[in-house]
């Protein structure tokens, strides 16, 4: 466990059913008595939610590659700072939607700015803070882009190009880091990939909660 709490981070390409997934467990967990921190990258603070305005709906369509990892950058330091390790150093679960994975996939392998150079930032940002467990929910761009629907971010509109080396760098990850990672198909129905997100929980949790 990280510190004294557990961090459990959602990862995978746009539509992929983070957010819906991560509210399930939030919502499992805190009706087994544990404190629960649900939060996000980026936007999880007040200067995360401007730098996420900036960055991802912002009025000037173009950011430089570098400058966007910068910014995502400096949003996670000041999430991780200000309420990631606090919750975990009372013992909270934290709960986030997308953390330093996805700098990686989509600045290091979708912009080309190099894996080692952009996880490098992160981990310096975050001075190597790494969660207990990341869930990967992988879809393929085409089902990603369906799913999001009409109303898209910067990010977002990018094309299915884009998206895919996002895919396979989510999945290069999971290929690195096996003991971290729980790799699912985000097309499977929402309840079956609930389960077996809390089936590998259960086995982080600390004493009789963690029971099944």
């Amino acid at each position: 466990m990280t510190a004294l709490g557990l961090f459990v981070a959602f990862e995978g390409g746009d539509g992929a059913g983070k957010s819906t997934q991560a509210d399930l467990l939030a919502r499992w967990l805190s009706d087994r008595g544990h404190e629960v921190v649900r939060t996000r990258e980026p936007g999880g603070t007040p200067l995360g939610r401007a730098l996420r305005e900036l960055v991802l709906h912002g009025e000037d369509g173009s950011v430089a590659p570098r400058a966007e990892a910068l910014i995502f950058a400096a949003d996670r330091a000041q999430h991780v700072a200000t309420v990631v390790r606090p919750a975990l150093g009372r013992g909270a679960v934290v709960v986030t939607d997308r953390y330093l994975d996805s700098s990686v996939a989509y600045q290091g392998a979708a912009r080309e700015l190099g894996h080692d150079e952009v996880r490098g930032l992160s981990l310096w940002a975050v001075e190597d803070l790494v969660p207990d467990l990341t869930v990967l929910l992988d879809v393929e761009p085409g089902q990603g882009r369906d799913r999001r629907g009409t109303v898209h971010d910067r990010l977002e509109r990018e094309d299915d190009t884009f998206h895919d080396r996002v895919r396979q760098g989510f999945l290069a990850l999971a290929a690195r880091e096996p003991d971290r990672y729980l790799v699912l198909d985000a097309g499977g129905p929402v309840e079956e990939l609930a389960e077996q997100v809390r089936r590998r929980v259960r086995t982080l949790l600390p004493g009789p909660a963690g029971a099944p």
